[in-house]
């Protein structure tokens, strides 16, 4: 085990201790001004209220994604489950625009992002505040609309350059297989 004190530590090291960090996969979509989808692959999620609901998502300056969404004012956060693990893959490599859309069935709600209809829940978000940090740039988003998927939950994660779930699906509360 190496410890590193004092200082700021090397990005190496700081993205080799973050590949332990199990996190949830979704997909984040927004619309340009031209009706043009744009989205991303994305770990990097999180609540921030319940009153009133607000979201976090962190967003590398650099990518098409980062533009559309800021232009926008709006996206989507679209929770992943196990088979949509194909999909997350494409929306992380290189493909790009409309392409990234083909093969999955989406939807929308109420800001008009894109929204995936076999997504666990789907979050539709209107930006409230943007913060420049390094990288990334965190957007704020308050929520506006909620879908949420039926049939087994079994979300997908990733850690460690790899995705994977956990071994027992979730029941939502109230639904025949919680019973």
């Amino acid at each position: 085990m190496q410890a590193v004190s004092g200082g700021t530590i090397d990005p190496a090291s700081f993205k080799a201790g973050m590949r332990h960090l199990a996190g949830g996969v979704c997909i984040v979509t927004s619309l340009t001004s031209a009706g043009l989808r744009a989205g991303m692959t994305a770990t990097a999620v999180c609540a921030v209220s319940a009153e009133p609901p607000v979201l976090l998502i962190c967003v590398h300056r650099d990518t098409r994604s980062h533009g559309v969404i800021g232009e926008a004012g709006v996206f989507a956060v679209n929770v992943l489950g196990m088979a949509d693990q194909e999909l997350a893959q494409r929306f992380a490599g290189t493909m790009a625009g409309e392409e990234r859309f083909d093969d999955a069935r989406w939807t929308q709600l109420l800001t008009g992002a894109p929204v995936l209809e076999t997504a666990l829940a789907s979050f539709d978000c209107r930006i409230v505040q943007a913060v420049e940090v390094g990288t990334h740039r965190i957007f704020l988003g308050t929520v506006h609309a909620v879908r949420l998927g039926r049939g087994p939950h079994r979300p997908l994660l990733y850690a460690n350059r790899r995705y994977g779930g956990f071994s027992a699906s979730f029941a939502m509360p109230g639904s025949e297989e919680e019973l």
